[in-house]
């Protein structure tokens, strides 16, 4: 039913199939705070598929029954989400909360405090990795991240070559703009030109990412998830989902 849902991927990975080219994926959602209803949704879909699941995390609200609901859920990790999810851009510019007109100092610190507070919650579960809100970090701030713990930075669109070390989104099941989910068709030719670039560059080409937000999602988006997850299940040796330890660790030197 997925391939009959999204032709164009599904004839990609025909094409990347008999090209003998090997597909890395993985799967992050924004936003978590506490358990609920959507979190608990999120969590039985990742069961049903078997794929890992990096949950980006928002330090200020997260809390004990965050880590007790998350405690002993198999190929679930933590990444650090900003530290309040506030933006303090001026009104000219995008939101964002780590953006370069802030002081840094402060910035530092906020951070320093937001991986302490992950850090104590889920102390297994929790990986170097650093989201920034809205997907966005000051190019200058950036690169002080690895001095905090998070040489891993994870945004969206393609990894730029400068540090720190990216492992980014790809496709975002959400259009912002409409404030709504994809259509099918939409997310079918986004993924099938995801795929297409990957087939061409070969084993140089980095993992696609998929991006969902589990608070906000409707009925559609939902269902648009739980297609593009099946139609993209491990399928040794085209698809692969890598363990996200070894995924979203920085590269050795």
């Amino acid at each position: 039913m997925s391939r009959a849902l999204f032709p164009l991927a599904a004839a990609r990975l025909d094409a990347a199939r008999q090209a003998g080219c090997r597909l890395h994926l993985w799967w992050r959602d924004d936003d978590v705070e506490a358990p609920g209803a959507a979190l608990d949704r999120l969590l039985a879909l990742r069961r049903a598929t078997a794929v890992p699941l990096a949950l980006a995390a928002i330090p200020a609200g997260s809390g004990r029954a965050l880590a007790d609901r998350l405690f002993g859920e198999a190929d679930v990790a933590l990444l650090q989400h900003g530290l309040c999810h506030e933006n303090h851009a001026p009104g000219s510019e995008k939101r964002a909360e780590f953006g370069d007109h802030r002081p840094p100092g402060v910035m530092r610190e906020e951070v320093a405090a937001g991986h302490a507070a992950l850090a104590g919650l889920f102390p297994r579960q929790l990986l170097p990795v650093f989201v920034p809100p809205w997907n966005r970090v000051g190019a200058g701030f950036r690169t002080a991240l690895p001095g905090l713990g998070l040489p891993v930075l994870s945004i969206f669109g393609p990894a730029a070559g400068a540090p720190p070390h990216q492992v980014n989104t790809h496709l975002d099941i959400i259009d912002w703009r409409a404030r709504r989910g994809l259509s099918p068709a939409e997310a079918d030719a986004r993924l099938a030109g995801e795929i297409a670039r990957r087939t061409a560059a070969g084993s140089l080409s980095e993992p696609i990412g998929l991006l969902s937000h589990h608070l906000q999602h409707d009925e559609a988006a939902w269902t648009l998830l739980a297609g593009l997850l099946d139609l993209l299940a491990p399928d040794p040796p085209v698809v692969s989902w890598p363990a996200l330890p070894s995924l979203l660790a920085p590269p050795a030197r």
